[in-house]
């Protein structure tokens, strides 16, 4: 049948949703068209029949592409075809991506491509969780083994109440911005920012969410019992349990010495070594093992010496409280913080944490920094970002860096979204934060809270307070869970959570959940994130070491900028025709010098005083010299009555040979002449708006010898 469209109506926070199938895409495993008001995303799901040859991990790629097409609009520049995904793509595929890989069955590695297109815009539905929900139902629809229905929720707070799906004007006045995934049965997935919301909030907002997402769940599944496929059979890539057993039994003692080891590269060392070892015994004797000849023994090596260590690993810390290292489980590796590393940086700072570290540096300047974004939204400009960069050489590989992947624009972003709302309204900066991780073992990106949040206060940037980010771990076996406070690369590798969290003393700015296991409930929650106020407080206290607040006196390099208002109307005399008086502002005091139609006046330079002597210019120019101020002038014309001078570019007045000395003066010439630097006292402005100036009213003149 050409075509066997049918619909299925979910109400979910307020609004219609329909999921459409039969009618796009019908060559798919699953195809489904998500509609609410005039927003439309296609999403589709083809997964492989069959895993790669010597496949040993399940490749999953979720895309999401905004087509210009769809809000009616022309995509800017020179290319007109949509083509890398921008930043904001990059995100939304991460957040649909992270909390479905623990729904596949464990061995199903088949390569599955999840694709989500906007091909219909509305400005007042957003794409976002609608591509989430199209990602979920193709999925469940499809053939393809996955563990349950899930959806997305996004949730704003205001005014004690909590937001289900805000639009873009409710998150405006919004103190949280924060997506859940979900199943019916758990929390999958959470990420988000908030304007130092506690705990409890936050909690509040995730159950808030999962109870909506589980109406959601349950609409998916009637639609899955009429339109669903059977899920097809598939070979799923068994353990070698022969091959585990007998490996657990021979290298324990082995094992248990390389979790003892804290140094992270001694450790890694020793893991090589003995994946080494395990390798070389099979291959010495492979049918012992359950293997055959012709078996790959180094595959098998490495999964059976990881699966031992991963085991043991769990067992210390469920049964003994035991970490790597011998750490406790509440406890952050030692903290070191520096501020000023970089001599000829606006602002710099140096935070380490055990094997993980992070060199912040922020740059700010005028809105000639700002990123241009272009979105269906429109085209606007970014005054605040951050760059995450993680290099090879931080873990210690000798490969070169070939440009920014997802998984730094993500990390990057959590950073951002973690301090951005802590930087004073006021600020009249744009601003850059570049964190380059120089080691790397375990939250790297909490790290890069830390720096930053330093760095900016370095750099004189006000901030309401300072930021710490700290990032928890979990493992979990049946009913019994412990939490773990500030994990280790290992830990993040062998456990089943990690739960990022971010904030100042006062509550969280951001937060970043993702899981390995089909869910977890809201005690683990609820106890992760009081274990991570605790570990938050103790590293803010930490940096407090270096620096604990905006400094007042910023260096001297660093561009200051000072604002003035003016009627809008008054603009255009800022300008002057053809731009002449701004020209000669920024050439006679050596700034920049920016206008906004609302009337602001932003003037920039790394010289103080040029920057107060251009604003007084400005205003003088605007509204002309105040009665009783005093300021700087230069001689230009002498008469016989008097000598004029200026006292900002286009800015000028008499001052009368009475106004000159004690004495009476008969000859000017012989007190001053033309280009001679005065200090003068506005007396007067007559109707006519000429000055009457003053110079014996601050020092009289001497007759010249």
């Amino acid at each position: 049948m050409l075509n066997n469209k049918q619909e299925f109506t979910i109400e979910y926070g307020g609004k219609t949703v329909i999921l459409e199938t039969g009618r796009l895409a019908k060559q798919a495993d699953g195809a489904v068209m998500v509609t609410c008001g005039g927003t439309q995303i296609l999403s589709t799901v083809c997964s492989a029949k069959e895993a790669a040859p010597g496949q040993d991990f399940f490749p999953l790629l979720v895309d999401y592409k905004e087509k210009f097409f769809s809000a009616g609009k022309f995509l800017g520049g020179f290319r007109k075809r949509e083509g890398r995904p921008s930043d904001a793509e990059i995100l939304l595929m991460r957040m649909i991506d992270r909390p479905f890989r623990p729904m596949f069955p464990k061995g199903y590695f088949n390569e599955t491509i999840i694709m989500n297109q906007v091909i219909s815009y509305d400005p007042e539905n957003d794409p976002e969780i609608l591509a989430g929900l199209g990602a979920a139902s193709c999925l469940a629809i499809s053939d393809i083994p996955f563990e349950a229905p899930v959806g997305f929720a996004k949730i704003g707070y205001k005014d004690g109440n909590y937001i289900f799906n805000p639009s873009h004007e409710e998150l405006q006045d919004s103190e949280l911005d924060m997506i859940v995934a979900a199943s019916e049965a758990a929390i999958l997935m959470v990420e988000g920012e908030a304007q130092e919301l506690p705990e409890e909030v936050m909690l509040g907002a995730i159950n808030h969410a999962h109870e909506e997402i589980k109406k959601f769940c349950k609409g998916l599944a009637e639609m899955k019992a009429k339109v669903g496929k059977p899920t097809r059979a598939y070979e799923s890539s068994k353990s070698n349990d022969t091959l585990l057993s007998k490996v657990a039994d021979e290298f324990k003692s082995q094992a248990r010495e390389i979790l003892s080891v804290t140094d992270k590269v001694k450790r890694s060392g020793s893991i090589r070594e003995f994946t080494k070892k395990v390798e070389e015994t099979i291959k010495a004797n492979p049918e012992n093992y359950g293997l055959t000849e012709d078996a790959s023994f180094g595959k098998e090596a490495y999964a059976a010496a990881d699966g031992l260590l991963y085991n043991m690993m769990r067992n210390d810390i469920l049964s003994e409280d035991k970490r790597i290292g011998g750490r406790k489980l509440t406890e952050v590796r030692p903290i070191e913080t520096e501020v000023g590393l970089l001599k000829r940086v606006h602002g710099s700072s140096l935070f380490t944490r055990g094997e993980t570290q992070v060199m912040g540096a922020v740059v700010v300047g005028s809105k000639e920094g700002a990123q241009l974004v272009e979105n269906l939204n429109g085209t606007h400009f970014q005054d605040f970002y951050l760059h995450y960069t993680f290099a090879p050489y931080s873990v210690g590989e000798a490969r070169g860096y070939r440009g920014v992947g997802r998984r730094e624009v993500g990390h990057g972003n959590l950073a951002e979204r973690a301090l951005k709302n802590m930087v004073d309204p006021s600020n009249p900066y744009t601003i850059r934060i570049a964190c380059e991780v120089t080691e790397s073992n375990g939250s790297s990106s909490m790290g890069s809270v830390c720096a930053g949040s330093m760095a900016l206060m370095d750099a004189g940037v006000k901030m309401k307070a300072p930021v710490a980010g700290i990032a928890m771990g979990l493992i979990k076996d049946g009913d019994n869970f412990k939490i773990l406070t500030d994990i280790l690369g290992d830990e993040d590798h062998l456990g089943d959570m990690d739960f990022k969290v971010a904030g100042t003393k006062d509550g969280i700015t951001a937060i970043q959940m993702d899981i390995k296991i089909t869910g977890i409930n809201e005690e683990i929650l609820s106890t992760a994130m009081t274990q991570a106020k605790e570990g938050r407080l103790h590293i803010l206290s930490q940096m407090e070491s270096s620096i604990s607040n905006t400094r007042d006196e910023i260096k001297d390099f660093i561009p200051r900028i000072e604002e003035i208002k003016v009627k809008p109307d008054q603009i255009g005399m800022v300008i002057g025709p053809g731009g002449k008086n701004i020209k000669a502002l920024q050439a006679n005091f050596g700034v920049t010098v920016e206008c906004n139609d609302d009337g602001t006046v932003k003037i920039l330079g790394t010289n103080g005083k040029s920057v107060k002597d251009a604003i007084t210019s400005l205003d003088m120019n605007i509204n002309g010299p105040k009665i009783g101020a005093d300021y700087d002038a230069v001689v230009v014309t002498i008469k016989e009555y008097g000598a004029f001078v200026d006292i900002a570019p286009g800015v000028s007045g008499l001052v009368h040979v009475s106004e000159m000395a004690e004495e009476r003066v008969n000859d000017v010439n012989e007190y001053v002449k033309e280009g001679d630097k005065v200090q003068v006292r506005v007396l007067d402005k007559d109707k006519f708006g000429k000055t009457k100036l003053s110079i014996k009213a601050i020092k009289p003149l001497e007759k010249r010898a």
